[in-house]
């Protein structure tokens, strides 16, 4: 079976989450669906935005590489293209996250992160 791409969400990084999800809703019509200290996930029809904070510190850089989350269905397939390309090691594939994904990640060579993410 094939890999199903669905979707892609730039995860965008925040100094002030309370403060940019009231920006989000107010200017740009995003409708908040999940927010902790840490992190929001908002969505404006078939739109998603992610907010991160960080600490803009050396070791957490608010501006620093970027982050995108591709949504697949069906995560093996296209897991398995990039430990045989060698972009990851067959550990990296997280299954059953507490946040209910099988994903895996890897940095470009700019230090962007890009993850696979699949529902569950």
């Amino acid at each position: 079976m094939k890999t199903e791409f669905l979707k892609i969400s730039p995860v965008l990084p925040s100094q002030d989450i309370n403060r940019d999800v009231i920006w989000y809703e107010k200017y740009a019509g995003f409708k908040l669906l999940h927010k902790d200290n840490m992190y929001a996930v908002m969505r404006r029809e078939n739109l998603s935005i992610h907010l991160q904070w960080h600490a803009d510190t050396e070791d957490d850089p608010l501006l620093g590489g970027s982050v995108i989350k591709i949504f697949v269905k069906n995560i093996r397939p296209v897991f398995d293209e990039f430990v045989e390309n060698g972009t990851v090691s067959p550990n990296k594939l997280r299954l059953n996250t507490p946040w209910n994904t099988n994903e895996f990640g890897f940095f470009d060579l700019n230090k962007n992160a890009i993850f696979f993410v699949e529902d569950i």
